[in-house]
C-alpha cells in the first residue's frame, strides 16, 4: 500500500491536472454538444479504455525497473522530474484548444473507437504515466501495488471528471474555449511545480 501522505498527496495532484482538461476532453465535449450526452459518455468509455491500458503498461513497465535496483529508483525519479517541468512549460506556452474543433460522428460504435484511438495515439499520455506515478511510490514498499492502487486511483478519478465533462458539455465547451489560455497557464504552472518539487525533494 501507499503511505497514506504520500497517496494525499498523489490524489490532490491528481484532481488539480484532471480538472484541466486536454485532448480527450475536447473530443468529449465536442461529441456531447453535437450528438448530445449519451454520445459524450460513450466516448468516455472509449477514452477510459485506453488510459487502462496505456497505465497497465505503466505499471508493469515501471514496477519491473523500480524492483531491479535503488540506483534505478532514483535516477528514473529524476528523470520524471525532469519531464514534468518540460511538460509544463509546453503546456504554458500552448495555444488554447477549442472544444468544437472534432468533426462529427454518429454516436455509435464509430464514437468509441475515435475515442480509443485519441487516446491511445497520444505518446505522451504513456509518457506523462511513466514521469507522474514513480513521483508517490515509497522506496521501502513493493513498487507493484503501490503503482497499481495509483493507476486504479487515478482512472477511477479520470473517469468521474470525464463523465462530468460529459454530462455539462454545453457549459463546459464555452468555459473551455474562453479559458483556454488561462488553463493552459494554470496547468503549467502546476506541472513546473510538481517537478521542481521533486527535484528539490531529492536533494534534501
Amino acid at each position: 500500500m501507499v503511505p497514506a501522505p504520500l497517496y494525499f498527496a498523489f490524489v490532490l495532484t491528481s484532481l488539480a491536472l484532471i480538472a484541466f482538461p486536454g485532448p480527450n476532453v475536447a473530443l468529449i465535449i465536442s461529441t456531447s454538444m453535437t450528438h448530445g450526452r449519451r454520445a459524450g459518455l460513450v466516448t468516455v468509455a472509449g477514452t477510459s479504455s485506453a488510459m487502462a491500458l496505456q497505465l497497465a503498461l505503466t505499471v508493469t513497465g515501471m514496477s519491473a525497473i523500480l524492483a531491479a535496483s535503488a540506483s534505478w529508483f532514483s535516477w528514473l525519479r529524476w528523470a520524471g522530474a525532469v519531464y514534468l517541468v518540460y511538460l509544463g512549460v509546453r503546456a504554458w506556452r500552448a495555444a488554447p484548444l477549442k472544444g468544437t474543433q472534432s468533426a462529427p460522428a454518429p454516436p455509435s460504435v464509430t464514437v468509441f473507437t475515435r475515442g480509443v484511438l485519441i487516446s491511445l495515439t497520444n505518446p505522451k499520455t504513456l509518457l506523462f504515466f511513466g514521469a507522474f506515478l514513480p513521483q508517490f511510490v515509497s522506496a521501502e514498499r513493493p513498487p507493484l501495488t503501490q503503482l497499481t492502487m495509483l493507476a486504479v486511483s487515478f482512472l477511477a478519478l479520470a473517469i468521474v471528471f470525464d463523465s462530468v465533462w460529459a454530462l455539462l458539455a454545453h457549459r463546459a465547451g464555452e468555459m473551455f474555449v474562453e479559458r483556454g489560455r488561462w488553463r493552459n497557464r494554470v496547468q503549467g504552472s502546476l506541472l513546473i511545480g510538481a517537478g521542481l518539487g521533486v527535484a528539490l525533494a531529492r536533494k534534501s
